[in-house]
C-alpha cells in the first residue's frame, strides 16, 4: 500500500466507525442462537474493547491490541465445539453489521477476507 492509499481502517471511517460496528456486531452475535452460547459469562464490555483494538489493528489503524493471538484466544472455545459453522456465522454477522452501517460491498469483502484469514488459527488448525 502506498502512502497515498488510505488504509481499510481509514476507508471504513476510522475509530468511530470501528466502535459503532463492534457495538452493533455484538448485539447481532448475542442474538444469534448459533453462536451466542459462546459468550455466556463473558464480560461484554471487555470483549468489545478487545475486539475494537483488534479490528483497528487488523484494518490498518493504530496498533493498541494487547490480547492473545487468535489460536490461544480461541482455544477454550474450540474445546467447547467451536467449528467452521460458527466462524461462518461470525463472518455473516460482521458483514451484516457493515451493511447496516452503509459500508460499500468492496470494503465488506476486504473485511470478510481479513476475518477469513484468521479461520485456521481461530480453529486451532
Amino acid at each position: 500500500m502506498s502512502q497515498n492509499t488510505p488504509s481499510l481502517y481509514e476507508q471504513l471511517g476510522g475509530q468511530a466507525a470501528v466502535d459503532a460496528a463492534v457495538d452493533i456486531f455484538y448485539r447481532k452475535v448475542l442474538g444469534d442462537d448459533r453462536i451466542s452460547h459462546f459468550f455466556e459469562g463473558v464480560d461484554m464490555d471487555q470483549q468489545a474493547a478487545k475486539q475494537k483494538a483488534f479490528l483497528t489493528m487488523a484494518f490498518g489503524g493504530p496498533h493498541h491490541y494487547t490480547g492473545l493471538d487468535m489460536r490461544r484466544g480461541h482455544a477454550h472455545l474450540v474445546a467447547k465445539g467451536l467449528d467452521d459453522s460458527h466462524v461462518d456465522a461470525v463472518i455473516e454477522n460482521l458483514g451484516g453489521t457493515l451493511r447496516d452501517l452503509g459500508v460499500a460491498e468492496g470494503l465488506i469483502a476486504q473485511v470478510a477476507a481479513i476475518a477469513e484469514s484468521t479461520r485456521a488459527d481461530v480453529l486451532g488448525r
